[in-house]
């Protein structure tokens, strides 16, 4: 079986990426670790070159290297569990995304936090049935203090992690609208928190709204978000009855959540 270096064209993608996607298989392929040598002649890579690579992913412990050999670490671990948790995440909370497109008709998505990257992203998504409609695509991502969903998952993460977030970061308006002082927005968040509920109007993107509501686990925190978004003046309109369908379809969705394992 060939890696993916040794299958694509060189001159058309970058040799550094699939280097690294090479040796993630030739090691996900190796039972106790492959040294640098083995490596070298499994990528047709030179020494000098795959070192280069090596060392920042032992760094960060994608990789472990110990006895002259290399194996794959505990972060490499943790992004796989995460890439595999939110494809079934998909699959289990869509029936609640469908639900809430079908009795709304506005586009419905559902998000998931980045702690890390301090953003939230969009991983399902069904587009409204009108002309006129709020449609992003599955991937995008934003800044979790513009975003209805964003802001909801912020709410829901532990407190120590929020008041370093509220100290570190950088806060950045994305349209013309002002965003609020740090009080202000800290003062938005409890009151997140005691309903459920978030609402941009206009933040994340001109003439747009959200409405947003947490899958909430069993230790009272989120990963994952269903928001409803719309043109401005259509979901102002809607919002007391899109509050009411949110809070309901998130709460029965949670408590689907609790009954899985590590839910």
């Amino acid at each position: 079986m060939k890696t993916r270096s040794e299958t694509a064209p060189a001159s058309t993608e970058p040799r550094s990426l699939l280097r690294i996607l090479g040796i993630f298989e030739v090691l996900a392929r190796t039972e106790g670790g492959v040294t640098l040598a083995e490596l070298s002649g499994a990528l047709e890579a030179p020494k000098s070159s795959l070192l280069l690579l090596l060392r920042p992913l032992v760094a960060h412990k994608y990789l472990m290297h110990g006895d002259g050999r290399y194996e794959l670490g505990p972060s490499i671990f943790q992004l796989s569990a995460e890439v595999l948790a939110s494809a079934g995440i998909t699959r289990i909370l869509r029936p609640y995304v469908e639900k809430l497109a079908a009795q709304c008709d506005e586009s419905v998505f559902l998000a998931m936090i980045d702690k890390e990257a301090k953003t939230v992203t969009y991983i399902d998504s069904i587009d409204s049935r009108q002309a006129i409609r709020y449609s992003v695509p599955i991937g995008t991502k934003r800044p979790l203090h513009v975003s209805a969903a964003g802001k909801v998952l912020f709410a829901f993460q532990d407190a120590d992690w929020c008041k370093k977030y509220l100290k570190t970061a950088k806060f950045k308006p994305l349209t013309s609208k002002p965003l609020p002082e740090r009080a202000a927005f800290e003062a938005e968040l409890n009151e997140i928190r005691a309903s459920g509920i978030a609402v941009s109007i206009g933040e994340a993107v001109a003439g747009a709204a959200g409405i947003a509501a947490p899958v909430v686990k069993a230790d009272g925190s989120a990963t994952y978000a269903f928001m409803i978004a719309a043109p401005i003046d259509r979901l102002v309109e809607s919002m007391p009855a899109l509050r009411e369908l949110l809070l309901e379809v998130a709460a029965d969705a949670s408590e689907t959540l609790r009954h899985m394992p590590g839910g």
